[in-house]
């Protein structure tokens, strides 16, 4: 196990803070590590009649849109359970009577701290009354069959980590 011998924050942001941190190997050298310190963050698998619920966004670090499952950033302190509820009716439209969680994930554990918490919406319906989108969110809901999303994972049409996995996880256990 390594020991954090010293830590300095270079950037603080909304989103994300970033350290530099010095630390003792087990062997007892040194090494530095940066570091992205995340809140983390929930993704919604939600089946509809047969198709997955996905959200078609433009993501600007990578110039391109993508196709993701519902999905939000936690708020300082909120809890993840809660978190699933809000993000997916921000995003759908839909409000859940129940939410399960299926599995934790670390989208980049070598240097990022965030951890995703992807939960499976059980018992919803859509709603005039939802939650407002947030203002900097432009997002189109798209319904599309399991199968045609499963492809698009194995052609890298959906490229998304926490969409992969949640589509492979029902894809998996449709028949169930």
């Amino acid at each position: 196990m390594e020991e954090k011998l010293r830590s300095k924050t270079i950037f603080e942001g909304k989103v994300i803070t970033v350290t530099h941190d010095e630390v003792r190997l087990p062997d007892g050298n040194t090494a530095l590590r940066e570091v992205v310190l995340h809140r983390g963050g929930v993704g919604i698998l939600a089946i509809e009649d047969g198709c997955i619920l996905l959200v078609k966004q433009y993501r600007y670090p990578n110039g391109i849109d993508t196709l993701e499952i519902p999905a939000g950033k936690l708020e300082k302190g909120e809890n993840p359970d809660e978190a699933c509820f809000r993000e997916f009716e921000e995003e759908t439209n839909r409000r859940a009577s129940s939410m399960n969680l299926i599995f934790k994930a670390l989208p980049t554990p070598g240097y990022c701290s965030e951890v995703l918490y992807i939960y499976e919406a059980k018992d919803f319906k859509e709603v005039d009354d939802s939650l407002p989108q947030d203002e900097d969110e432009f997002i189109n809901l798209i319904k599309m069959p399991l199968d045609e999303a499963y492809k698009k994972v194995l052609t890298s049409e959906i490229m998304d980590a926490k969409t992969i996995m949640a589509i492979q996880y029902a894809y998996i256990n449709k028949d169930r």
